[in-house]
């Protein structure tokens, strides 16, 4: 219902809107770029206006861009002058119209939906100019203006702009075809559309879209390879059509065709498909609200968001087909971080679930049910991620208690794809399906699959077809394992809450990481990551009407006079202006916000209108939340005024009350009831907290207010508030962080939750500042009980976030044997970044008998140099210190390579360590030490050692350490020499017999305390017996 205007406003020329909103800001700024152009050009005749524009570019950036902009506003405005302004554009512009193409696009992804109807209708217009121009950067703005053509609408605007961006690419092919990325772009788009465009009306329109798509594929069809295995499921979809059908035969049968490089369909179908062709067929409205919806919503809270979407995208019979697309997306492109997946947010499956039930057809079922499961047909665990399987997965298993259909219909499907989806490739999908399930079981995803597909909620028929096509996941689990419960709230289908789901989700060891383009490049790139979701740009009058009424007459009268202040004041700084200085009504709303504060204190307030007041509050002081906080430059004049909002007062008189006093746990109550109608209250009470001199010392004040929220647990609420601050202002989260670690040390130290949240967003030079502030003493990130802990975490994240980990490590004074048990958890392919830091730290330090002991516990593996290339380093520089570690453990190790160690803070399994293992880590030192001059081995410790080890081996191991046993040989021939000349004359040299015995007792009492207790002495036995008859008795007893 539109309102009745007030008065009247000028209507812009480029943006619809109506008398309630405000003017926006790209509106206002091109038209004063038109005025400018328009001043510039008055009453000149064309080449005099040409040599002005000229002239006036000619003087700076900025003229330049007013121009540029005023002229690219006519041509949008003013179709009769369009051909003229373009040229005047083309001849002044500076830049290769850089600036006019990052307009257009933003007008296309912000902007374009609220276009009037002359606007839109240029704006293609002068897209195909710059086409024809062969403008650098054209072929970005089509596939733009791609994604602005929605699938399952047949509108009368959608089918024109579909039918002009087809007209361009038709037109211009020459053009198209020197970009690969447009030719694959525009083949998936029309392939897409074709389904959606089988009216009688449409046909003309069906035929230009079939014959584009077979001309690019049988002329570019390595560029449309490019797209993956969902070229095929398209194509499956048009396949009926009489040209396409003849094309879908030579890719089954004559592949090579198409390309002689092209071997077959399953080239196609084991590659994955690009998240920028699953993104380009939804609308940029509609992955805004898709992203908000799996960010932003908590579960149990999404129909109000669901049904408006179902209104604006899916109410129409054509809009069936736009099912396939969203669940491609979400299980595609949505990938969302570990905190998101752990925390209360929306779930993928649930909005997928959702999804299903609204498929009113059984082609769109089924359709829909296929883009589910496409990923799992061929998955490779290798190459593809477990993101892209999981939903599936998971909506079945939440689907069972409240809605046993959709789990039975979706295994149902799962069983018959394999045999049916490509009878010649049925083996393939066999194993692409067990293999998912496979993962699926190994990332524990669930704990178990046996309570999923043998469920007695499922037909007789049902399962024993699960049980003849997947065996091996059907028995239970024995001995059973135990998993963390997880409480689940049902989908939003029929408004179900169900009970705590049994083994459904472990969390403690489904630790997704975040997807990357490549998923072998695991962690080396974060293609996707959630931004704050910016709030509309209109901005609509605060409504605060449904909860006056609720209010009592003195409070209802202060609260309209803060509502006068803002409709006529201008609160938001970006709406400052000469006429409307914002200080004086800010001022005005502070003084009446300290009458409502009073209000709230006195003892006959009635508690039971506080949520209403606090949802008249939030909508009223909304704009206080949008922006940044911190001030630019950071003073204290600034950092008192950025704490100077209405809404700090409620902050203030917490402040300086004592707890004690009996309006303070009201005013508590009225803050956390604030809370819950807007949650960035949290994070701007840490802020207040910290820059306002009258909190100083206050910080405690937070604890209390988190025990007053309905949360009421201190972690959690701090942790969900430092996660709004990150998603809102990194600046602000570097400037409290200081503070809230050194405030709150039991909630930031003890896991690395808020350490990621940190290392996820900051750039360098703000790392650079948290290293500081460690280094003199404000910051501490680390403590020794906890630190070994958050690492092994940090081996999950990204490459930059673990070099960001690791330097703050190193900032703090860590024994750096406090962390070397992590050496245990580190793989050298998909460990580099801990690696590398290690091996950096490792250099510096001074072997210890527990840092050898780590180093050689690493398996041995011919691309994994970092044990050689450590020790290499420690037998150069501290050859005697690693000597000794070395022979002790050899001698601790010989004869029991399978006992269990205990090793601090990591499982017995990690830390076992074996001779085996020492020996072959010896002996790929030995080769790498061989091309130097280096006497590590020539040391006596070492070469007892290798004598000790020797004597009690067996023949495999001597044989396959023949080259280190020889050392050791070499060393006992060299020692059994004088040994023998001095048994020829026992009675002659008594003296020099026993003054040899000393020292071998003190190797002997060297090598036992540096062993276990638990040491094998049956070697030594014999030797004792025989007192000296040979050299190695004499050497190892």
């Amino acid at each position: 219902m539109e309102p009745a205007p007030a008065k009247a406003k000028p209507q812009g020329r480029l943006l619809v809107s109506t008398q309630l909103d405000a003017k926006d800001e790209l509106e206002e700024r091109l038209e004063r770029c038109v005025v400018i152009v328009q001043a510039l050009t008055n009453g000149l005749s064309e080449r005099e206006a040409n040599d002005a524009l000229t002239a006036n570019v000619c003087k700076g950036q900025q003229q330049h861009e007013e121009v540029c902009l005023g002229l690219f506003t006519l041509v949008l405005t003013e179709p009769t002058q369009a051909q003229r302004c373009y040229r005047d554009l083309t001849l002044v512009n500076r830049d290769g119209m850089n600036i006019v193409l990052v307009k257009i696009n933003q007008i296309l992804m912000e902007k374009f939906l609220k276009l009037q109807d002359n606007p839109r209708t240029q704006l293609v217009w002068l897209v195909r100019e710059l086409v024809k121009s062969g403008v650098i950067g054209a072929d970005g703005v089509i596939m733009t203006l791609l994604k602005q053509i929605a699938g399952g609408d047949i509108s009368a605007k959608n089918i024109w702009l579909a039918e002009s961006v087809l007209d361009i690419l038709l037109e211009q092919k020459e053009w198209v075809l020197k970009s690969g990325m447009l030719i694959a772009m525009s083949v998936y788009t029309y392939l897409r559309l074709i389904v959606d465009h089988g009216t009688p009306n449409l046909l003309p329109l069906r035929q230009k879209e079939v014959d584009f798509c077979i001309s690019m594929l049988r002329e570019k069809f390595m560029e449309c390879l490019i797209i993956g295995r969902d070229l095929v499921r398209l194509l499956q979809n048009v396949a009926r059509i009489p040209e396409m059908e003849l094309l879908w035969r030579d890719l089954l049968h004559n592949p090579q065709v198409l390309s002689p490089q092209f071997t077959g369909i399953l080239q196609l179908l084991t590659a994955r498909t690009s998240r920028k062709f699953l993104a380009c067929r939804l609308t940029p409205d509609m992955e805004t609200k898709l992203l908000f919806m799996t960010s932003r919503v908590r579960f149990g809270q999404q129909k109000r968001y669901q049904d408006w979407f179902q209104r604006q995208y899916l109410s129409t019979a054509e809009s069936q087909s736009l099912r396939c697309d969203l669940i491609r997306y979400i299980c595609g492109v949505v990938h969302p971080s570990n905190e998101v997946l752990s925390s209360d947010i929306l779930p993928r499956w649930a909005i997928i679930g959702w999804l299903l039930t609204t498929c009113t057809s059984n082609v769109a079922a089924s359709n829909a049910k296929l883009a589910l499961f496409y990923d799992w047909l061929f998955f490779n665990p290798e190459k593809d991620s477990i993101m892209n399987i999981e939903p599936a997965i998971l909506v079945m298993h939440h689907s069972m208690k409240p809605h046993p259909a959709i789990t039975a219909t979706l295994l149902d499907f799962m069983c018959r794809i394999i045999p049916h989806f490509f009878p010649p490739l049925e083996t393939q999908v066999r194993q692409g399906v067990f293999n998912s399930l496979n993962f699926i079981m190994e990332k524990r995803v669930l704990a178990h699959l046996a309570p999923l597909f043998d469920n007695p909620k499922l037909d007789r028929e049902l399962r024993s077809m699960l049980r003849e096509r997947f065996p091996e996941f059907c028995s239970p689990p024995s001995p059973p394992t135990e998993v963390k419960m997880e409480e689940a709230v049902s989908m939003e289908m029929d408004n179900h809450v169900l009970d705590k789901e049994e083994g459904c989700y472990d969390h403690t060891e489904a630790a997704f990481s975040d997807d990357e383009e490549e998923v072998n490049n695991k962690g080396k790139k974060r293609e996707f990551r959630f931004h704050p979701i910016k709030e509309a740009v209109i901005e609509e009058p605060a409504d605060i009407t449904p909860w006056l009424d609720q209010l009592d007459d003195t409070m209802k009268e202060k609260v309209q006079q803060i509502q006068k202040t803002r409709k006529y004041g201008c609160l938001h700084s970006d709406q400052v202006s000469d006429v409307c200085p914002p200080l004086s009504d800010t001022e005005t709303q502070c003084e009446v916000m300290q009458e409502v504060v009073d209000l709230i204190m006195e003892d006959d307030f009635d508690t039971e209108q506080m949520s209403a007041l606090a949802s008249c509050l939030a909508e009223l002081f909304k704009d206080h939340f949008r922006g940044e906080v911190l001030p630019e430059e950071i003073t204290e004049e600034s950092l008192e005024e950025s704490v100077s909002k209405p809404v700090c007062l409620i902050f203030r008189n917490l402040v300086t009350m004592q707890e004690d006093n009996s309006g303070f746990s009201v005013l508590l109550d009225m803050l956390a009831e604030l809370y819950q109608k807007q949650p960035k209250i949290g994070y701007h009470l840490l802020y207040y907290l910290k820059a306002s001199k009258a909190a100083n010392g206050k910080m405690m004040l937070y604890e209390s207010f988190a025990q007053a929220t309905a949360l009421g647990d201190l972690h959690t609420c701090l942790m969900m508030d430092m996660k709004a601050c990150q998603e809102d202002d990194v600046r602000l989260l570097c400037y409290l962080t200081p503070s809230i670690y050194s405030e709150f040390p039991d909630e930031t130290l003890r896991s690395g939750e808020l350490l990621n949240m940190i290392v996820a967003v900051i750039d360098s030079m703000q790392l650079q500042e948290l290293m500081c502030h460690v280094m003199m003493g404000n910051l501490v990130m680390f403590r020794k009980d906890s630190v070994l802990n958050i690492l092994i975490q940090s081996l999950e994240w990204e490459t930059f976030e673990q070099y960001s980990t690791w330097q703050l490590f190193l900032a703090h004074s860590i024994p750096l044997e406090t962390i070397i048990p992590i050496l245990q958890h580190l793989k050298y392919k998909e460990h580099p970044e801990a690696l590398s830091c290690l091996l950096l730290q490792l250099r510096r330090e001074k072997p210890s008998e527990e840092m050898v002991k780590m180093v050689l516990s690493r398996p041995c593996h011919p691309e994994d140099q970092f044990t050689t290339s450590i020790l290499r380093h420690w037998a150069s520089k501290y050859d005697d210190t690693l000597g000794e570690h070395i022979k002790a453990q050899l001698i601790k190790n010989n004869n029991q390579p399978r006992k269990r160690q205990s090793l601090r803070s990591s499982s017995s399994k990690l830390a076992q360590l074996t001779l085996e293992q020492i020996l072959e880590h010896l002996d790929n030192l030995r080769l790498s030490l061989s091309n130097m001059k280096n006497n590590f081995f020539t040391q006596t410790p070492i070469l007892q050692a290798l004598q000790h080890v020797q004597a009690s081996c067996d023949e495999a191991h001597k044989m396959r350490f023949s080259d280190l046993f020889a050392l050791a040989e070499e060393y006992e021939d060299s020692q059994a020499k004088p040994l023998k000349s001095r048994r020829k004359a026992p009675a002659s040299s008594p003296r020099s017999r026993k003054g040899v015995a000393p020292p071998t007792n003190n190797e002997e009492e060297s090598a036992s305390s540096s062993a276990s207790e638990e040491e094998d002495s049956k070697p030594k036995a014999p030797k004792r017996k025989r007192k000296g008859s040979s050299a190695v008795g004499s050497d190892s007893d």
